[in-house]
């Protein structure tokens, strides 16, 4: 995996304080400026979210016909990010920032608030999280990750990277979905119309190119350099430009700045608006909605946020070389935990559940290597509260050169792998292909063990399957067959 080029010589096992010795700096082979640049760099790649997050949230309305506020809702995005960030860095010490999932804000926002008023999907998230935090305690949850085999950890690490090359690829516009109108099989495309037309996709390329050829040179910073120095371009390029965003007043325009417009805001500083924090109740919904519906939503979300985190931990990790030989990173009781409680806390700030941020990696490409790295990027994210316009200054074009790196680091990993024995291959395969191909986590993870389980009792290897698999991989079946179970008894 990419190891972060020393800093000044090989650093020194032995701590230099306390503070270093809490945080175990040199004792993972890494020094405070890494913590700092990595921290930086995984707060850019995933600052977005404080747009983003009430962006959706804030277009749906619940049963009653209410909206949630945008200013509230970024406001509460950013406080619970920073407050689980820094929480995940003190008490897990490992460098993985939390944040609003994206794919539950969308599945609170669409589907579960239209049934229910916003207070109530909000508890049902509360929800959620407490049964998480149960299973966490109990070792449950502990113990279903231990039980996955190695070879498929380390191919969810890899099927993430590809997801996160996707995820950037797309957010740039250098990959786009072709209309329906264009009367063709193939689902995307190369920028517009096979073309790279615009100029903040040029602005993408040229930062991508230039990240590359930092890591390739062992830059330090190359990440972080790379994000930072597409910015300033980008803003060059609006100042002289004058792009625009990629939807105006609701019209969409191919060629604008997707999510932030780069450009120099008229205040900087704005103070918070907090209203929505506490607003939730974990009484109501089953009575407005039904007891079915209710275990359906929480199901749902359960699962999502139960293997999300395992793959983003794992993956992570595994950037970082810092899993033991079960692919276990140090702490998993506490980072999980925290994760746990975090999905908690974003329901009742009503931002939906906060989980582990896959953009992490980009900070661990840093060299980050402990929890000290959250305390900066959490800090930056309290700080977005109420310098709200500076973060919305960087562009996807700018953020997502980061992403494709980091993809491809994280995808290093497949050689480990043994393509020879089809038994654990064609999990794997699956595992890896499906994450990208279907935009999420869960689904990759949850084919991969199902398959898992086929292949070793096709086999006849039953006694090969850990118990606890058995039962992951019945979970995974009802998760994927929701859609007729709920048409059934609905």
């Amino acid at each position: 995996m990419a190891v972060a080029p020393p800093d000044n010589g090989t650093p020194s096992a032995e701590p230099r304080n306390g503070f270093d010795r809490y945080f175990e700096i040199s004792a993972r082979g890494s020094t405070m400026s890494r913590e700092v640049r990595g921290g930086l760099a995984t707060f850019f790649t995933m600052a977005y979210i404080v747009v983003l997050n009430p962006l959706i949230l804030g277009a749906a309305v619940d049963e009653d016909g209410q909206k949630l506020p945008i200013p509230a809702l970024a406001a509460a995005t950013a406080l619970v990010a920073g407050l689980m960030t820094i929480l995940m860095g003190v008490v897990g010490r490992f460098p993985l920032a939390l944040a609003a999932g994206l794919g539950v804000n969308a599945l609170v926002a669409y589907e579960i608030a239209p049934e229910m008023t916003w207070a109530d999907a909000m508890g049902l998230v509360v929800i959620e999280g407490v049964i998480i935090a149960v299973l966490v305690l109990t070792g449950l949850r502990t113990a279903v990750f231990r039980s996955v085999p190695t070879q498929m950890k380390t191919a969810i690490g890899v099927g993430i990277g590809l997801f996160l090359t996707i995820i950037g690829l797309v957010d740039a516009g250098f990959v786009r979905r072709i209309p329906d109108e264009a009367n063709t099989t193939v689902p995307v495309g190369l920028g517009i119309g096979g073309k790279l037309v615009s100029w903040p996709m040029l602005v993408f390329v040229v930062g991508l190119l230039l990240t590359l050829v930092l890591v390739v040179r062992r830059v330090k910073g190359a990440i972080l350099i790379g994000i930072l120095a597409s910015t300033a371009l980008a803003m060059v390029v609006e100042a002289l430009g004058n792009i625009g965003p990629s939807f105006v007043n609701g019209v969409a325009n191919p060629k604008g700045w997707a999510l932030n417009v780069p450009e120099l805001p008229s205040t900087i500083v704005d103070v918070p608006d907090l209203s929505l924090l506490g607003n939730f109740n974990v009484l109501d919904s089953w009575s407005r909605a039904g007891w079915l519906v209710v275990l359906m939503f929480v199901f749902t979300l359960l699962i999502t946020d139960f293997f999300d985190t395992m793959g983003t931990m794992v993956a992570v990790g595994q950037e970082g070389s810092m899993l033991d030989e079960r692919g276990t990173p140090p702490r998993a009781r506490e980072i999980l935990l925290v994760d746990s409680i975090a999905a908690a806390s974003g329901g009742a700030a009503s931002v939906s559940s906060n989980t582990s941020y896959i953009e992490s990696a980009a900070g661990v490409a840093e060299g980050a290597r402990t929890g000290a790295a959250n305390l900066v990027t959490g800090a930056l994210f309290l700080l977005a509260m109420f310098l709200a316009p500076l973060v919305v200054v960087v562009p996807f074009e700018a953020a997502s050169t980061a992403l494709v790196v980091v993809g491809f680091l994280m995808m290093t990993a497949v050689r480990t792998i043994d393509w020879t024995d089809y038994e654990i291959a064609i999990p794997a395969f699956l595992t890896i292909v499906l994450m990208p191909f279907t935009y999420s986590i869960s689904n990759g993870i949850g084919a991969g063990l199902i398959t898992y389980v086929v292949m070793k009792l096709a086999k006849g290897k039953a006694r090969d399957i850990h118990p606890l698999l058995y039962g992951v991989a019945a979970l995974f079946v009802l998760y994927f067959l929701r859609g007729p179970i709920e048409s059934v008894l609905l």
